[in-house]
């Protein structure tokens, strides 16, 4: 009875078993992953780190740019001590020379009319044409600044085509007359220049503002005279001597730096006063204003003027006296130096 008993209750309890097993598998796999769930939750997170890489290249070091930067300093520096170079190993009248030849120039072959085609439709003549160039074989300084400026274009104050009347636009055509009248007019600017420009010296230098009244600068009929004069407390030699003192050499040398730009001739005259002096040379004022005259022209020459330039070198002892009342006048001691007129050469 029993056996049939266990036999009768056998499938449905199976089945039960079965159910409870599978409620007990559910359970323990949801809470095995509400285990994991709440694991996972209380775990750190994880530290992201993000490396940034900026590539600041190298291009401007391995390109040719700065190349061209330093070929253009070295160039400069090379142009500027080269320019250094020749300033120092040149002298005035060379720099002078070559300032000369760069200088600019008005004067032109063809008329002004004819310029920029205004001669006409296509009709004119261009400023690069070659009658257009200067006439630089056959301009001068005193014709560049006498004459007006020539411009491109017509003149506004004549016709187009017609040429401009300037008497001294082309120095072939000038009349001896007015070249000698240009001549006088260049000679009397630079006169004046020479004046204002050794007054201006003496003024603004210190060591010769003592001088200012012992120079004296006038014109005759030989030129621009330029005398150094003596007085009771400032002489240019010593009694009976020949070395001349700092002040007036200093002063001789400043004439000098003026007179270096002109090219007109140099007359050097001395004179002395009348008080005789004892030696045994048996030298006298005659000897004495000449040889004094000629350490003048050394000096001179030392300071910038060609040899080439004295026309002429005199001593006359006291016969032209600045003071004629007083023979013995400090005054009459005194050194004549005079820029002569070129048709006094």
């Amino acid at each position: 009875m029993a056996d049939e008993k266990d036999a009768a209750a056998t499938p449905e309890d199976a089945e039960k078993a079965a159910q409870e097993a599978a409620a007990a598998a559910a359970a323990a796999a949801e809470a095995a992953k509400k285990a994991a769930e709440e694991e996972k939750d209380e775990a750190p997170a994880p530290v992201i780190i993000i490396k940034k890489i900026i590539d600041e290249g190298h291009g401007g070091a391995h390109g040719g740019a700065w190349k061209i930067a330093l070929a253009d300093m070295m160039t400069a520096m090379m142009a500027f001590f080269l320019l250094m170079w020749l300033l120092g190993a040149s002298n005035e009248d060379q720099r002078k020379s070559i300032a000369d030849y760069f200088k600019p120039t008005s004067q032109s072959l063809v008329a002004i009319g004819q310029l920029a085609g205004s001669n006409g439709v296509l009709g004119g003549r261009s400023i690069i044409d070659p009658d257009g160039f200067p006439f630089a074989a056959k301009q001068t300084a005193l014709l560049e600044r006498l004459t007006p400026r020539s411009e491109g274009g017509p003149n506004p104050s004549t016709d187009p085509g017609q040429e401009n009347n300037n008497p001294y636009s082309d120095p072939d055509k000038l009349t001896p007359e007015q070249k000698k009248e240009i001549a006088a007019a260049q000679e009397k600017a630079d006169f004046d220049k020479l004046e204002k420009e050794i007054e201006q010296k003496l003024s603004e230098n210190k060591k010769l503002g003592g001088l200012k009244d012992q120079v004296s600068v006038t014109r005759d009929k030989q030129g621009l005279r330029i005398e150094i004069i003596d007085k009771a407390d400032f002489a240019m030699f010593p009694s009976g001597g020949m070395s001349m003192q700092g002040k007036a050499s200093s002063l001789i040398s400043e004439i000098a730096a003026s007179l270096a730009e002109m090219p007109n001739k140099i007359a050097i005259r001395g004179h002395t006063d009348s008080v005789p002096f004892n030696n045994k040379e048996g030298r006298n004022n005659w000897s004495l204003s000449a040889e004094r005259a000629e350490v003048t022209r050394a000096l001179l020459e030392k300071s910038g003027i060609k040899e080439s330039r004295f026309a002429r070198i005199e001593g006359v002892a006291d016969t032209d006296p600045f003071n004629p009342k007083d023979p013995r006048d400090p005054r009459n001691r005194r050194m004549s130096i005079t820029v002569l007129y070129n048709e006094q050469d």
